[in-house]
Formats: structure tokens, C-alpha cells, sequence
């Protein structure tokens, strides 16, 4: 029962190259960052990653995608990192862009053992219908495009199947731990982390605080420990060591 790991080195030691890992963290908030530069100081690479972007340049997944680790992302958006940009637009990162919450609940039906689901979300577009560029060619043409997928109809409605996913690992950051797995979660890090928790096969928690077994109320959990099976405790300085992205106090001008 007692899931403490000595390091987060140690923790990560088996992720063998071209493993997949569904990642915690929503903008730059509950990034498992020092779990992220484990990974890198691994050595790992051909990763797929599962995420719900893939970090900024030069932070939480951007380290591992600037180094040349990542394979393919599944994602829900690019946002502002420019590698990122450069690396798809250039064909050398496959990338599948899929709908938030479609992503959201891929990952919490292969966490549940769902397969597939209908949604009706992409109906109409090319997320159903195909064609949506995986990878493009040095060339800039489409080397490799989205499927079609089955489309359904229920109450007069059109919805597209959707697969669930799950990973080999799972990256995830946690406020509060105990021994067991049992995690407690902080405001926007609860987006995504207890979805990546579930779609793991083997799920790496670090948390800020290590408290002991019955320290937290059974009501005030997010991811049970049946979901976890390691735990990292951080430092005071890694457990403090959080990015912003953008910091704007007051716009430039006169006042």
C-alpha cells in the first residue's frame, strides 16, 4: 500500500522509449513539471503524449517536445508554444487535435473502460467527416489526414463515435497526498489530472504536501489511490516553483 517513491527519477526509470502518456495540467496550472523533467533526464524518446496542450516553450511539456521526445500529441489546442507550431507545421510532430471535452471524456472512458462513446460534438466538420491534417510533409502538404468516423443518428440528432483512451503511464501533480494514491487536487488543476489519472495504466503522482494515511477526508478526494501507483513527494522549492504564463499588472500608457 505505501506507493512513495524515493525520487522522481527512479519513478519514471521504466517509461521505455515510444511508451504513450496521458499528462495532468490545464494551461500551466497542475503541470507535473518535475515528473516532466525526469522523463527528459531519462533519455526517453518517440513519446506519444495525450494532453491537454503541450506546455510553452521551455516549460512543462516544452522541455520534452524542444529536446525532440515527442512522436504525436493528442490535444485540444496549440496555444502559444511556438515550437509546437513549428515542429507540426514542419512535419515533424504528428498531432491530433481533438475537441476539449471530447478529450476530456476519451480519457475518462478509458479510464472507466469504455470503449467509445457518441457525442455530437464535430458533427459537421472534420473531425467527423476527415481530413483534418495529422502531418504535414517538409513540403507543407498533408502527409497524413484524420479518418472519417462513423456518424449515428439518436433522437433526430447526428452524433460521431468517439474511442476512449488509455496510456501506458500517467504524469499528474497533486496539492495533497498520502501513501496510499489518495490525491487531492487545487482549482484548475482538476481539470485534467484526474482524467489523466484514470487513463494511465501506470500512474505517476507528484504531490506538493505528503500527508499521512486518514489525513484526508474520504469526502475531500479527487483521485482515489486505486487510481495511483506511485507517488513522488516534492521539495518545499518544487512544490513552489509554479510558471505564469502571462503577468499583467496594468496596461502600458499613462494612467
Amino acid at each position: 500500500m505505501d506507493k512513495v517513491e524515493e525520487s522522481a527519477v527512479r519513478a519514471v526509470g521504466d517509461i521505455p522509449d515510444g511508451a504513450t502518456l496521458a499528462v495532468g495540467g490545464f494551461g500551466l496550472s497542475g503541470v507535473p513539471n518535475v515528473l516532466i523533467d525526469a522523463v527528459h533526464a531519462s533519455g526517453a524518446r518517440g513519446l506519444g503524449v495525450v494532453s491537454n496542450n503541450c506546455g510553452v516553450d521551455g516549460g512543462g511539456l516544452g522541455v520534452l517536445l524542444a529536446a525532440g521526445r515527442i512522436a504525436r500529441v493528442t490535444c485540444s489546442y496549440i496555444g502559444e508554444n511556438k515550437e509546437f507550431a513549428r515542429q507540426y507545421l514542419g512535419g515533424e510532430l504528428e498531432v491530433e487535435l481533438v475537441p476539449q471535452g471530447t478529450l476530456a471524456e476519451r480519457l475518462r472512458s478509458g479510464g472507466c473502460g469504455i470503449p467509445a462513446f457518441f457525442t455530437p460534438a464535430g458533427v459537421g466538420s472534420q473531425v467527423a467527416d476527415g481530413g483534418l491534417p495529422w502531418r504535414y510533409a517538409p513540403d507543407g502538404t498533408v502527409a497524413v489526414a484524420s479518418p472519417a468516423k462513423e456518424v449515428r443518428t439518436f433522437a433526430g440528432r447526428d452524433h460521431v463515435l468517439e474511442h476512449g483512451i488509455g496510456t501506458d503511464f500517467a504524469l499528474v501533480r497533486a496539492a495533497r497526498g498520502d501513501r496510499h494514491g489518495n490525491l487531492v487536487l487545487n482549482k484548475a488543476a482538476r481539470n485534467f489530472n484526474p482524467l489523466a489519472a484514470m487513463a494511465g495504466r501506470v500512474t505517476i503522482a507528484e504531490v506538493e504536501e505528503l500527508v499521512p494515511p486518514g489525513a484526508i477526508d474520504p469526502d475531500a478526494v479527487h483521485v482515489p489511490g486505486a487510481f495511483v501507483q506511485r507517488v513522488v513527494p516534492l521539495t518545499p522549492a518544487q512544490a513552489a516553483a509554479k510558471r505564469v504564463e502571462k503577468l499583467t499588472v496594468r496596461e502600458a500608457g499613462p494612467r
